[in-house]
């Protein structure tokens, strides 16, 4: 029974692993950079930036979080030594 749970957390991990890879190099790069330390690059009273959550980079970082709470709970389960 135990053995057949790690078989399956295992499997989980690895689906999770590549899909957090996949969200990750799907979302758009940071234009500021530097130049936000400056003053030049502030957008904040768009309607881009007040819209984001609805757009496709906000829902691509919702579920990177949500991934990477399931990719933690289930790296930790897997490292328990409950499995050995």
């Amino acid at each position: 029974m135990i053995a057949v749970l790690k078989t399956v957390l295992t499997v989980i991990f690895v689906i999770v692993c590549i899909v957090l890879n996949i969200v990750i190099l799907s979302q758009e790069g940071k234009d500021a950079g530097l130049g936000s330390l400056s003053g030049q690059a502030s957008n904040t009273d768009s309607y881009w930036s007040k819209n984001k959550g609805r757009s496709r980079e906000g829902v691509l970082i919702k579920l990177t979080t949500i991934l990477v709470i399931v990719y933690f709970v289930v790296s930790a389960a897997l490292n328990m030594g409950l499995f050995n």
